[in-house]
């Protein structure tokens, strides 16, 4: 990775495929908690694949965070910064993992955004140490992809209550 950091741009997110998707389609470009309006942004995507089988939707989760561990780490090297904010392909896959714990409708992806978005910005133990001990594009992937299915595990025992 180079040390010479740089501020992505519109021009930058365009100038390859895993800048694209690493700044989660533009989302990221916010200049404010992109992270935030990553996970917003995420919400259309989860839409379509919600309407898919169980199996379907854990399969694109799957690919989708394999394939960005590529993208968020050819993006971080390009930008010459770990997990710079602008990065958030990984909240989209968080969010969507997520997902899979809850019930379908507007009060669960409300739950699930306010549940992965406190985690992802807290980051209590294990998503800490991940975050901490995991570099490149794995670590960019792992503290979200940890924070998604803990916040889908406690989301999922509050599922009776509602």
């Amino acid at each position: 990775m180079t040390q010479n950091k740089k501020e992505p741009t519109w021009a930058f997110l365009f100038s390859h495929p895993a800048h694209f998707f690493g700044l989660g389609l533009g989302s990221g470009l916010t200049g404010f908690a992109p992270g935030t309006f990553g996970t917003l942004a995420a919400i259309p995507l989860w839409l379509l694949i919600a309407g898919q089988s169980f199996v379907i939707q854990c399969a694109v989760i799957l690919i989708a965070s394999i394939v960005g561990i590529y993208f968020c780490g050819k993006t971080a090297d390009d930008l010459g910064a770990h997990d710079h904010g602008a990065i958030v392909w990984d909240e989209f896959v968080g969010f969507w993992i997520t997902m899979l714990f809850v019930p379908t409708g507007w009060l669960w992806i409300f739950l699930a955004f306010v549940m992965f978005r406190l985690l992802d910005i807290l980051k209590p133990w294990p998503i800490s140490y991940f975050d901490k001990q995991v570099h490149g594009g794995l670590g960019i992937m792992l503290d979200d992809i940890i924070a998604g299915l803990l916040a889908g595990i406690i989301l999922y025992f509050l599922v009776p209550l509602f």
